[in-house]
């Protein structure tokens, strides 16, 4: 397998929702070791960290597998709109999000699936900005532990406890993402895969991978004083 660290605004690979792109990371990983690769999981386009390529059918097949079973076990990082709860598991089943019009044609219903998710505040901040009818501003950091895969899992459940990610422009708060944008030029989504663990399918190895931040994120860090170790 190959581990990369996607970066924010980069596909997986192509799409029928953004026909205009021409970068997609299953290519540039193929293109960078000289090898066909197959994806195994994906992250959505404006999210970073870790993400799994497979070397051959098989593993991408296990591995496939492995997730939606279960047994593999991945962390975010996130940026939200208020205080959040210390502690907390949303239970709150998503419909299904169709990808084109196509899907729609063929019947594909947007069925309830179930969705778990578990998050724990690891710091907040109040910032001197009026937003809305608040004075100031207030975040939190997150940890998100998701334990089902529907698609803008994490994205929808945060709005889901009104607490949208930072520079989500499709679940978020306008008003914050024009905040962030003006006071610390950040336009990207604050959400970031940060690890993820599993048993190697092929040597039976436990593996923990890890993600580092990218420079939007360690900014953020130092501008609102959050020294941990994440």
């Amino acid at each position: 397998m190959v581990a990369i660290n996607k970066p924010s605004g980069l596909l997986v690979h192509k799409s029928p929702i953004d026909k205009h792109e021409t970068r997609f990371a299953l290519q540039e990983v193929r293109d960078q070791i000289g090898q066909y690769v197959y994806p195994i999981h994906r992250l959505d386009k404006p999210t970073s960290g870790v993400l799994l390529f497979a070397l051959d059918k098989q593993v991408a097949k296990q591995m496939s597998e492995a997730f939606r079973e279960g047994k593999v076990e991945k962390t975010y990082l996130a940026i939200v709109r208020g205080y959040t709860e210390k502690l907390e598991t949303i239970d709150y089943a998503l419909k299904q999000m169709l990808d084109t019009k196509e899907q729609k044609k063929l019947g594909i219903t947007k069925e309830s699936q179930e969705a778990v998710t578990r998050y724990e505040r690891l710091d907040t901040v109040e910032l001197p900005f009026p937003v809305s009818r608040y004075p100031m501003a207030r975040y939190s950091l997150v940890k998100l532990t998701p334990k089902s895969g529907r698609k803008h899992q994490l994205r929808r459940h945060m709005k889901h406890i009104f607490h949208p990610i930072v520079g989500d422009t499709k679940h978020g708060r306008g008003e914050h993402n024009k905040l962030f944008r003006k006071e610390f030029g950040c336009h990207r989504l604050l959400l970031h895969a940060n690890t993820i663990q599993f048993v190697h399918p092929v040597t039976e190895e436990s593996l923990y991978i890890e993600a580092p931040l990218d420079e939007m994120f360690l900014a953020l860090f130092q501008k609102f004083d959050w020294n941990i170790e994440v």
